[in-house]
């Protein structure tokens, strides 16, 4: 063993001597020595490329690496780690002014009994407090994109440029989309199309955002009017449709890629806020009352003009497909373990008691003994009861639907 050391380190003096006096020799040593051996020992995926020209097999490998972030296996807590690369979220703490202490419950409520169960625990974590409303108008300023423990997409701080506004309604958090960045313009019109904004249009709900027509009947003036109006709506789009903006649902052209949907027109927005879900303009009725909506879930259905939606795809969509690794990250999360009811004694559920895994033959129940796996216990829309629900137009697929059969 002492040979075999003496030998290597004369072997590694040898290649310094060599590469000190020649340079060509320092070229042929650089290529003997391995790269391993001139970085320090990395755990973690780079989602840099290696300094080498990549082949075209190295470089799809290097666009599936860089999605997300997986460990060297040197624990088996961090053997199936895998976390999605977000290399544009701000490092440091939230603006403690938008946050508000989360007091926790454990599940229970105020008498103490457990209402929700696998609940308790985890680390302290403060609310953010996001705006869903979005009422003040004027271009704001995207500071930085941050994380937020509350919910699985990521939210951005803005500052709004309105020098009047007070110090309170300057600042805010909103949901952020797929592709906003600090730096970025976001507006809301929620309040309406400003006038001037758009030469030739003007935004009311009795003519539902089309241009204004002139009281002469003859041809060449409709020509001119329907081709005034289609340039000043072109124009509208090009200023209003862009992600992070806040814009009436009549103005919102079909197909357009929406989250953050109000029902209310002087509501918050209640649908599509999880992360990388987002809803489709499908059409919008003759009538000028109500524009039909893709959601995530396949449904489509009947939403007010007046309402707001918020354009583009909600950030993080990579966040389905993250591995937490072990156990003990569940419970930094705050869920407790879930136990399985076959598991249990016969007196705690349905599924329990009996000799070795055995449920006694009958249909998967709830701990309560509700029936579960695919038996409805609510219809609501079209098949359901009378006037349940008359804005759902076509349920969301299920069963052989949902699977395309």
């Amino acid at each position: 063993m002492l040979s075999a050391r003496c030998l290597l380190r004369s072997c590694f003096s040898a290649l310094n001597v060599g590469s000190s006096s020649s340079s060509a020799f320092a070229s042929s040593s650089s290529s003997v020595l391995p790269y391993a051996l001139t970085r320090a020992r990395q755990y973690a995926t780079e989602a840099i490329i290696s300094q080498q020209s990549p082949s075209e097999v190295n470089a799809a490998l290097a666009r599936t690496s860089v999605l997300y972030k997986t460990y060297k296996p040197v624990t088996p807590g961090i053997r199936h780690l895998k976390r999605p690369l977000s290399p544009h979220l701000y490092q440091g703490r939230p603006l403690r002014e938008l946050t508000v202490a989360l007091r926790k419950r454990g599940g229970r409520n105020s008498h103490g009994r457990i209402t929700v169960r696998h609940r308790g625990g985890g680390h302290k974590q403060r609310i953010r407090i996001i705006d869903f409303m979005r009422m003040d108008p004027g271009p704001c300023d995207v500071v930085r994109i941050e994380y937020d423990p509350g919910r699985s997409a990521h939210i951005a701080l803005i500052k709004n440029r309105n020098p009047e506004l007070c110090g309170g309604r300057v600042w805010s958090y909103i949901l952020a989309p797929d592709t906003l960045r600090a730096g970025d313009v976001v507006e809301s019109f929620r309040q309406g199309i400003p006038n001037g904004l758009v030469p030739g249009f003007e935004d009311s709900k009795e003519i539902r955002g089309k241009a204004l027509e002139t009281k002469d009947n003859s041809a060449e003036a409709e020509t001119q009017t329907a081709s005034t109006a289609s340039l000043a709506l072109g124009v509208l789009r090009s200023i209003t449709i862009k992600p992070g903006n806040v814009v009436p649902i009549r103005l919102i052209p079909p197909g357009t890629i929406v989250h953050n949907i109000a029902l209310n027109p002087q509501g918050r927005a209640l649908l599509v806020r999880s992360a990388g879900t987002f809803g489709q303009v499908v059409a919008h009725e003759d009538g000028g009352k109500y524009t039909h909506i893709r959601l995530q879930s396949g449904e489509v259905r009947r939403v007010l003009q007046d309402c707001v939606a918020s354009i583009g795809k909600v950030s993080n969509p990579l966040w389905k497909n993250r591995n937490l690794g072990k156990a003990g990250r569940s419970r930094w999360l705050g869920r407790r373990p879930h136990v399985r009811g076959m598991a249990m004694n016969r007196c705690d559920h349905p599924h329990g008691g009996g000799r070795g895994k055995s449920k006694g033959n009958k249909q998967p129940r709830s701990i309560w003994g509700w029936l579960a796996k695919g038996v409805r216990t609510r219809k609501p829309g079209p098949k359901g009861p009378k006037n349940s629900n008359k804005m759902v137009i076509r349920e969301r697929p299920r069963g052989k639907e949902k699977r395309g059969l």
